[in-house]
C-alpha cells in the first residue's frame, strides 16, 4: 500500500544522565502502512511501553524522527505545538481495560472525542452510531457500560478509538482480559476496521493466542526492534 500511517526513523529514548543513564530505545525503525495491523512483542522491560508512549506523544523521545500520515510530528524535537490536540484528533488508543465513562451511555462514550474536537453533537453521535453498528454493538447504543459484556465493552472502546478518524491506533494489550474466542474476535475486528478506515494499527501484546494473526511482527529487545514476517490467520 502506498504511503504510511506512521514512520519511525532512528528513534531513541534515554532516561537520566551520565553514569546513571538508561537507553530505553536505541535507534528504533518502524513503518506501518494505512490499513495494516502489526504486532509489537517483547519481554518485560524491553522498551514496548516506552515506544508506545513516544508514539502516542505522551513522552518525548531523545532523538529520531516520527512521521504521522504526511506530516513530521517529531524530528529531534516536537514539530506539533499542541500535543493534546494531536493525541485527541490523530491518535486512537485502545487499552487492556476499556476505560469507558460509567455515567455516559455507549453512544456518548464514543461521541465524546469528536464533540471535544469541536464537531456538532448531532454529527458526532451519527458518526458514533455508524461505528457501533460496524462493530455489531449498535443495538447497545443507549446502554450503560456496566450493562455490557467484556467483549462488548472492548468493541465500544475500539469504536471510540476510531471516532476522530485517526491515521493511527495504538492498542496496548487489548485482548489480555478476554478468552480465546473473544480475543481472536477483537483482532479480526481490528483488521476489518484498519482496512475499512485506512488506519494503521500497532498492537502491543503478550497474548500468544493472537500472535499468529499478524502478517508482520516487530520484536523489541533491549530497546532495539527487528521485523519478522508472520503467518496471518484468515
Amino acid at each position: 500500500m502506498d504511503g504510511f500511517g506512521i514512520r519511525i526513523e532512528g528513534l531513541s529514548k534515554r532516561y537520566g544522565e551520565g553514569d546513571t543513564a538508561v537507553d530505553a530505545l536505541k535507534d528504533v525503525n518502524m513503518i506501518v502502512a494505512p490499513g495494516e495491523v502489526v504486532g509489537l512483542i517483547g519481554p518485560s522491560g524491553s522498551g514496548k511501553s516506552t515506544l508506545l508512549k513516544c508514539l502516542g506523544a505522551v513522552i518525548e523521545p531523545t532523538a529520531g524522527k516520527m512521521t504521522l500520515g504526511d506530516e513530521v510530528i517529531y524530528d529531534n524535537g516536537w514539530k506539533i505545538p499542541d500535543l493534546r490536540a494531536l493525541r485527541r484528533d490523530r491518535i486512537g488508543f485502545v487499552f487492556q481495560a476499556p476505560y469507558l465513562i460509567p455515567f455516559l451511555d455507549v453512544i456518548d462514550n464514543v461521541a465524546l472525542l469528536p464533540m471535544l474536537a469541536g464537531r456538532p453533537n448531532g454529527e458526532s453521535r451519527k458518526r458514533a452510531l455508524e461505528l457501533l453498528e460496524a462493530l455489531d454493538v449498535g443495538h447497545r447504543a443507549k446502554a450503560q457500560p456496566s450493562q455490557l459484556s467484556g467483549g462488548e465493552q472492548q468493541r465500544v472502546a475500539i469504536a471510540r478509538s476510531l471516532a476522530n478518524q485517526p491515521p493511527i491506533i495504538l492498542a496496548d494489550e487489548p485482548t489480555a482480559p478476554l478468552d480465546s474466542e473473544r480475543a481472536l474476535s477483537v483482532v479480526r475486528i481490528l483488521n476489518q476496521m484498519a482496512q475499512q478506515f485506512n488506519t494503521a494499527i500497532i498492537v502491543v501484546t503478550h497474548d500468544e493466542k493472537i500472535i499468529p494473526t499478524f502478517e508482520r511482527i516487530y520484536h523489541i529487545r533491549d530497546g532495539k526492534t527487528f521485523e519478522e514476517k508472520g503467518q496471518a490467520l484468515s
